[in-house]
C-alpha cells in the first residue's frame, strides 16, 4: 500500500518561539509545516493553495490576520484557516468567522485542542473536496487525499515534493519563478535557497522520469518552471521563452 504523503499546514505568528514551538509539535503528530511571520507573507503562502489547513495569527505586521483571510476568501481561496488571537471577546470571534474562519482558537491554548481542531478541519476539507484534484494531460495531483497519478499509476512523492508539483501543476502553463516556488514550498525556512529548488525540480523530474512523465515539467531559462504537455511547449517555444528540460 502506498503511503500518502503528509498534510500541509502554514503557521503564521510573529513570535518566532510560537512558529517553532507549533511548527515541532505538529510534525510530531504527522503533518508537514511551513511558517510565515508577518501577514504579506501569509497572504502570498495562502495564495498559492498548496495547504490544507491555515494556522493564521490576528495581530500581525504588514497584514492583519483578519485582511489576510478577507482577502485569500475574496480571491476564491477555500485552504481552511483556523484564527488564533489572544483577543478572547465574542466579538472578535464573531468577526473572524464572519470573514471566513472555519474555526477561532484564543491564546493561550492547549496544543491537544489545537491539533484537534486541525485535524478536525482537515477531515471536513477531505470530505467536502474542498481541494479538489489538479490534471495535465494524464497526471492527477489529487490534493485532497495527497496523491500524484500518472495514467492511473500512483507515483510516491515525498511532502515537499508533492508541494512543489502542486504548486506548478496548479498553475499549469504558467512559468513559476524559484522565488515563488521557495516561498511557497519552504515558506520562512532560513535554510533554504534557491539551489534547494533545482535540486527538488530534480528530484520530481526523476520521479516522472519513471512512469514516462518526466517531460511534462520544463525549465524556462532565465524565468523559472514550467508545467505544461508538448502541445503547449510547442506554441510557447517559437516565442523565444527558452523552454527545455
Amino acid at each position: 500500500m502506498m503511503r500518502r504523503v503528509k498534510p500541509r499546514v502554514l503557521v503564521v505568528d510573529d513570535e518566532m518561539g510560537v512558529r517553532k514551538a507549533l511548527q515541532r509539535g505538529l510534525r510530531a503528530e504527522g503533518m508537514d509545516v511551513i511558517t510565515a511571520a508577518d501577514g504579506p507573507s501569509a497572504l502570498r503562502l495562502g495564495q498559492t493553495g498548496s495547504f490544507d489547513v491555515l494556522l493564521l495569527d490576528i495581530m500581525l505586521p504588514g497584514l492583519s490576520g483578519y485582511r489576510v483571510l478577507e482577502q485569500l476568501r475574496a480571491q476564491g481561496v477555500r485552504t481552511p484557516v483556523l484564527l488564533v488571537s489572544a483577543k478572547d471577546g465574542e466579538v472578535d470571534q464573531a468577526d473572524g468567522l464572519d470573514l471566513g474562519a472555519d474555526g477561532y482558537l484564543v491564546k493561550p491554548f492547549s496544543f491537544v485542542v489545537l491539533v484537534a481542531q486541525v485535524r478536525a478541519l482537515l477531515r471536513r476539507a477531505a470530505s467536502d473536496g474542498a481541494r479538489g484534484p489538479v490534471r495535465i494531460g494524464p497526471l492527477v495531483v489529487d490534493r485532497a487525499i495527497r496523491e500524484v497519478r500518472w495514467n492511473d499509476e500512483q507515483v510516491a512523492f515525498s511532502p515537499r515534493e508533492f508541494a512543489l508539483l502542486e504548486v506548478l501543476v496548479g498553475r499549469a502553463g504558467t512559468v513559476v519563478t524559484k522565488d515563488e516556488l521557495l516561498r511557497a514550498v519552504w515558506g520562512d525556512e532560513q535554510a533554504a535557497t534557491r539551489n534547494v529548488v533545482e535540486v527538488y525540480i530534480g528530484y520530481v523530474r526523476r520521479k516522472l522520469d519513471v512512469v514516462g512523465a518526466g517531460a511534462l515539467v520544463r525549465t524556462v531559462r532565465g524565468h523559472g518552471y514550467l508545467a505544461s504537455d508538448a502541445d503547449l511547449d510547442e506554441v510557447l517555444a517559437p516565442a523565444g521563452t527558452g523552454v527545455q528540460r
